[in-house]
């Protein structure tokens, strides 16, 4: 069977969506090291590898080992468009959180994935029980995710690893601001409030690396 990255025909979906499962169903997960891959294409220059919590945009296209059938294609599902995601955090099955580090802009990859780090044991749709699954992937773009090191930093003004409330106002006036969009007292008063009722954890008054890290980005 020759796996080649194509421009995909409508293929039936079924109401499948290819984040909408993990791991877990699967039972006792196989080792990380099960994931094979295979690199189709890795462009001469690399300025950025996608890690943990890094946005990435990119095509896949899902097919069953046992046959070569295909169960998913991003070029035809939501109209074509790519898909966003988180890298390494869950939104996709853990068999491409696994197999898509350390990628760069343009590189296509094969990815072979065991059940337990798929669908698992009751599958998925056209994806049937304690299937391994192949994925053709190809990134467009890897850029900083939500609560980077360096978005952080910028807000962190006396490098002290926490965050206050004005600390982070002052991020967010500059951001709108720079938008084009300045916003008066109430607006970020609100936003701060929702910021550090979810972030606050201890209830301190400040957002340490670590509340700020929900990621787990090592850079942090």
């Amino acid at each position: 069977m020759m796996w080649r990255l194509v421009s995909c025909a409508v293929f039936v979906f079924l109401g499948w969506q290819l984040g909408s499962v993990r791991a877990g169903a699967a039972g006792a997960a196989e080792p990380e090291d099960q994931v094979q891959i295979q690199v189709l294409f890795r462009p001469e220059e690399c300025n950025r590898k996608s890690k943990k919590g890094d946005l990435i945009n990119a095509h896949y296209d899902g097919f069953l080992e046992k046959d070569g059938s295909q169960f998913y294609c991003s070029r035809s599902d939501k109209q074509g468009h790519p898909q966003w995601f988180v890298l390494g955090v869950g939104q996709v099955i853990r068999g491409l959180d696994v197999g898509m580090m350390d990628m760069c802009a343009g590189e296509k990859r094969k990815v072979t994935v065991p059940a337990a780090l798929a669908f698992g044991q009751t599958g998925k749709g056209p994806v049937p029980p304690n299937a391994t699954v192949v994925f053709e992937v190809e990134v467009l773009s890897v850029s900083r995710g939500p609560r980077s090191m360096e978005a952080f930093g910028q807000m962190d003004l006396d490098q002290d690893k926490s965050l206050t409330k004005g600390e982070v106002k002052e991020y967010l006036k500059l951001e709108y601001e720079k938008g084009g969009k300045p916003r008066d007292e109430p607006f970020y008063e609100k936003i701060l409030a929702d910021i550090f009722w979810k972030s606050d954890k201890d209830q301190d008054g400040q957002i340490s690396a670590k509340e700020y890290n929900i990621y787990e980005r090592d850079e942090l």
